[in-house]
């Protein structure tokens, strides 16, 4: 019912780019925010990316300057758009929906920086 599918990880040289979606199963507009997660090999999830219903962003530390979050509501996508990437990117990234306090899940996709 909340399905969120996530696509577009993949392995990049550092400096590179890529361009991650996440699919909701039904319209984005029902979630008061939608969010980019990552977690990386022996760490714990962390925040990367949050955008609000009308379109306001707000980034990690670590990733502001390089990383832009967007959303296209009329086709169901958010889009984490990563550039100037790091070996320390590497991480599977989840898409995360937060309906009004009940958080929906993607089962992540994996980015590998590596040369």
């Amino acid at each position: 019912q909340g399905q969120l599918v996530e696509s577009g990880g993949g392995l990049v040289q550092p400096g590179g780019s890529l361009r991650l979606s996440c699919v909701a199963s039904r319209s984005i507009s029902r979630f008061r925010t939608m969010a980019w997660y990552r977690q990386a090999p022996g760490k714990e999830r962390e925040l990367v990316a949050r955008i609000t219903r009308d379109g306001m962003t707000t980034y990690a530390d670590s990733v502001k300057g390089r990383f832009t979050s967007s959303r296209d509501n009329a086709r169901g996508t958010v889009y984490l758009k990563m550039n100037s990437l790091k070996p320390e990117d590497t991480a599977v990234y989840y898409c995360n929906g937060d309906e009004w306090g009940v958080n929906y899940w993607g089962r992540g996709t994996q980015v590998t920086v590596s040369s």
